[in-house]
């Protein structure tokens, strides 16, 4: 038997830690890093994992090198299983429960470190669960990664777009999320909202050999939003 999870602190971590939240539907598996003090800035980055019913879970190497990306820009970062993975509680709910989970864990990074900027990061399944939550949930900065915009049952066309910072990251040569179809959605919005797009050239879904580019993109990408520094 895996050991137990300790209950979620009062206080954002000082170093790494596991941990279980009361979720909407049970126990939702997390993992928060801060950021070191060298580099920290006034902000957390929840990130979100691929599809659960395709293996996704909060350790897919996708996820773990946006969470590095972002630690290394500065940002504290929280990464955890949705429902019904891993050591999280529940059963899957095609977006709707995830996007409660999302809501909680979000609700804890605002309880211990009040006044912090939210950043949301999300990869496939993920980034279309944190875009149709961006605008309400008040995130000031946000990264999708292969947002499955055709195909896979997802409806972008009735997400309330995000107001804020914005970064698309795909690969052209995405054997699971058509990357045209990604090309012609950020075409398609508003000037207003449309976000800054990162094609990445020979580069699968799983960004296969190309994990370090991707962290080079969106340290690069997201250099000039970082909030002020932390305060010790």
């Amino acid at each position: 038997m895996s050991e137990l999870l300790p209950t979620a602190p009062d206080h954002f971590p000082a170093e790494s830690m596991s941990f279980a939240l009361a979720g909407p539907a049970g126990k939702l598996e997390c993992e928060a890093k801060a950021a070191t003090a060298d580099v920290a800035r006034h902000g957390v980055a929840v990130i979100c994992h691929p599809l659960s019913t395709d293996g996704g879970s909060m350790h897919n190497k996708v996820v773990t090198m946006i969470e590095r990306s972002l630690r290394e820009s500065g940002m504290d970062t929280v990464i955890f299983n949705f429902r019904s993975v891993g050591r999280s509680e529940g059963a899957f709910d095609s977006g709707n429960g995830e996007s409660d989970d999302l809501a909680a864990v979000v609700a804890w990074a605002r309880k211990v470190r009040p006044g912090a900027a939210l950043w949301l990061a999300g990869f496939s399944f993920g980034s279309y669960v944190t875009l149709r939550n961006a605008s309400h949930l008040g995130a000031d900065a946000l990264i999708s990664v292969a947002p499955p915009v055709a195909g896979r049952g997802w409806d972008f066309a009735q997400i309330e777009l995000p107001a804020g910072h914005w970064l698309v990251v795909m690969g052209d040569a995405d054997e699971i999320v058509d990357p045209q179809a990604v090309y012609d959605w950020v075409d398609s919005l508003p000037e207003d909202v449309r976000p800054q797009l990162v094609r990445m050239e020979d580069t699968s879904h799983f960004f296969h050999r190309r994990l370090m580019d991707l962290r080079g993109v969106i340290k690069n990408g997201v250099k000039n939003w970082l909030p002020g520094p932390r305060a010790a």
